[in-house]
């Protein structure tokens, strides 16, 4: 047989010609939910980005455009706290049917928005971009997780959530050493803006791979119930929540903002109130019973909350010290942080494929490591002290350890939380799980800010002052332990297998 007779072979369609599904609820072929996840760990990465990267950047800004100390911190918190203010509704509306309309509309505002903070001429047109940005990426992260709820089940949804895991956790721990290298590549006095302007190529990249591929929601027949005012009492609790712990830069706060914490009580209070008269008229709250009502979900919550609350002020003060009293530049601060991130990576891809098979024992473990990790930093700073050689590398070892941990919770916890919530309520129920994460970390920066800067006013060296802020977010992590605990012997006091996550909700 020559070559002219011999039988050819088909070439395999390359990825971006593959047909395109357009399920909805349906799990679609294997081509189609995995290249979707892709632009899921895309948009995931480039939001979450953007609550660090800023952070190394801020004395290049105060210089660059002379900002006051509002508008800095207008800068950095109007970002985490739009982001938590758009979630729910973008949850909502995403059910309702417009996930993918609402993904590509928030695609293309967050570029927008992007391109705006990157060419600022001032401080408060900067303020302005920051808080359209976070609206942004509010409105997308709803869409990711609706997305993989509804094009996976059981152990391939594990799977998905562990990148999605992965992701954030990378992606939260390079926000530093990617805005020092920034700043190092571009220069100190116009590299800020590369930090905002470096997500208008990759949006310019994922937009049209989004408008192809992007499954097509069906709406449900009838009219559409959005509950406006319980979207809006849950907006002014969002808000009211966040406000006095955004807000504080941990030195000279007025007190008088902690009255926003009654304010936010008394829109939850009315909002709970609405809506169980809202579900007993329509059957169509916000807050669905059919998932508040789920112990798996309340607790994962719960320990979403106060482990976010942790695991973000773990940046947050070992950057102060590096920086403050180690005298270390960005770029080199960053770097210290990169084996966490690797760590986490690793294992979060790893416990996304585990955590069918071993649950909520999973996380217990991860939580341990992550206390043993820290009770290791917390060690490394006290004995090195001001030895920059001695510190830096102890941190980092340490850091690692803390990082696998973490690898080990977010995404395992990401899927048992959602496991048994109804598809078409993913969105919802995401943005809800996304909003506990935004207020912990909110919370706890607020909290770590004000020990670390309390006790360097005090006369406190910089490693007293770092070790004894780090003792608070191992608290945070410990109490998200506990949390973990009760809910592993509810689930065994209910008889739910914990080596088996539900193939199907």
């Amino acid at each position: 047989m020559n070559r002219r007779t011999a039988r050819r072979v088909p070439r395999r369609r390359p990825w971006y010609d593959w047909p395109v599904s357009t399920s909805s609820g349906q799990a679609a072929p294997d081509p189609q939910r995995w290249r979707v996840l892709g632009l899921c760990l895309a948009v995931g990465f480039i939001t979450m980005l953007d609550v660090s990267i800023v952070n190394v950047a801020l004395p290049s800004i105060e210089k660059a455009l002379d900002a006051g100390p509002t508008e800095l911190q207008l800068i950095v918190a109007g970002y985490t706290l739009a982001f938590g203010l758009a979630l729910v509704p973008a949850g909502r509306l995403g059910d309702a049917g417009g996930r993918r309309t609402l993904f590509i509309v928030g695609l293309v505002g967050f570029a927008l928005t992007s391109l705006a903070a990157g060419l600022a001429p001032s401080d408060e047109w900067l303020a302005i971009a920051r808080l359209l940005q976070g609206a942004s990426a509010g409105m997308l992260n709803p869409q990711v997780i609706g997305l993989i709820q509804q094009m996976f089940s059981g152990y391939e949804r594990g799977k998905a959530f562990g990148m999605f895991g992965a992701t954030i956790g990378v992606s939260t721990a390079l926000g530093p050493l990617l805005g020092g290298l920034i700043l190092q590549v571009a220069g100190e006095e116009n590299g800020w803006r590369w930090i905002f302007g470096i997500n208008v190529p990759i949006i310019a990249v994922v937009l049209p791979l989004a408008i192809r591929f992007l499954p097509a929601t069906q709406r449900k027949p009838g009219p559409r119930k959005l509950d406006p005012v319980g979207l809006v009492l849950i907006a002014v609790a969002t808000v009211a929540v966040m406000l006095p712990f955004v807000t504080t830069s941990g030195q000279d706060d007025d007190p008088g903002r902690w009255w926003w914490l009654a304010v936010g009580a008394a829109a939850v209070a009315a909002a709970v109130v609405w809506e169980r008269r809202y579900q007993r008229t329509t059957g169509a709250p916000v807050l669905d019973p059919r998932v508040l009502s789920l112990t798996s979900f309340r607790n994962g919550t719960l320990l979403g909350i106060t482990y976010f609350a942790g695991f973000t002020g773990i940046f947050l003060v070992a950057t102060l010290y590096l920086q403050n009293d180690l005298h270390f530049t960005p770029l080199h601060a960053g770097l210290i942080g990169m084996p966490f991130a690797i760590a986490s990576g690793v294992a979060s891809w790893l416990a996304g494929r585990g955590v069918a098979r071993w649950g909520r024992p999973l996380v217990v473990a991860g939580l341990v490591v992550v206390l043993v990790g820290l009770a290791g930093v917390i060690l490394a700073i006290r004995v090195t002290g001001d030895d920059v050689s001695a510190g830096g590398w102890a941190i980092a070892l340490t850091m690692m350890v803390a990082g696998i941990g973490s690898g080990t919770v977010i995404s395992p916890n990401q899927t048992l939380t959602l496991a048994r919530v109804p598809v078409e309520l993913a969105g919802v129920a995401g943005s809800m799980l996304q909003l506990g994460q935004r207020v912990g970390s909110a919370m706890g920066i607020a909290v770590v800010l004000s020990t670390y800067y309390s006790l360097k006013a005090g006369g406190a060296t910089g490693a007293v002052a770092a070790s004894t802020a780090m003792l608070i977010t191992v608290a945070l992590v410990a109490v998200s332990l506990v949390v973990a605990v009760v809910d592993l012997r509810a689930r065994h006091q209910q008889g739910a297998p914990e080596g088996k996550v539900p193939s199907a909700t």
